[in-house]
């Protein structure tokens, strides 16, 4: 069996795309979603890793230039396996743990960003309509992480769970107007850490 050279070898090793995101929650469990200027579906702070940069780094910066917000960030909750769909090649998506975020300080965000319209937090139900189906799933099981305090299992349990049926008051979703955020449904403190992060 011939070899070939080592740095042919190493030339031919593939290469995945990886993206990172950050998930910020408040007690509640709605997450900060983020609406784009330039796609239809809505999304979470982040974006693609570049050459020569880890995926954390990735996550604070983009959280750092789409929203304005510089704080630590934390674990990572999901690593997820994207398959090449023909436009993208294969990959992998992580999601990190933003921690608590309160509707105070969401409304103080300094959206500069002109990739950024809106920012908000919306329950995993209401983003139902809001998401591409695979992010629907990844924060779901992101989420589930959080409150686990692990990372979520590979393969994770929300890959083959059906979307739930669209609510009707998702039409907001493919307008240039904010949704409305909901009513807090209670008071009782957030399991996975103590008060919120300060800005």
């Amino acid at each position: 069996m011939d070899l070939v050279p080592f740095d042919e070898y190493v030339r031919s090793l593939n290469r995945k795309r990886m993206s990172a995101g950050v998930l910020f929650y408040d007690r509640e469990d709605r997450v900060l979603l983020v609406q784009p200027s330039y796609k239809p579906h809505w999304d979470v702070p982040g974006g693609a890793v570049d050459a020569d940069e880890a995926p954390w780094t990735t996550a604070a910066r983009e959280v750092r230039e789409e929203i304005g917000l510089t704080r630590p960030i934390g674990r990572p909750l999901v690593i997820d396996y994207l398959r090449d769909d023909g436009r993208f090649p294969e990959g992998l998506a992580f999601i990190f743990d933003g921690g608590l975020i309160s509707e105070p300080q969401v409304a103080d965000l300094d959206l500069t960003d002109p990739e950024i319209l809106f920012a908000g937090l919306y329950s995993l139900d209401e983003a139902t309509v809001m998401l591409k189906p695979s992010l629907l799933a990844r924060l779901t099981v992101a989420l589930e992480a959080v409150h686990s305090g692990g990372l979520a299992p590979t393969p994770w349990p929300a890959s083959n769970r059906a979307p739930a049926p669209p609510r009707a008051r998702a039409r907001c979703a493919s307008s240039r107007k904010p949704c409305a955020s909901p009513s807090p449904t209670s008071s009782a403190p957030h399991p996975h850490a103590g008060p919120p992060t300060s800005m």
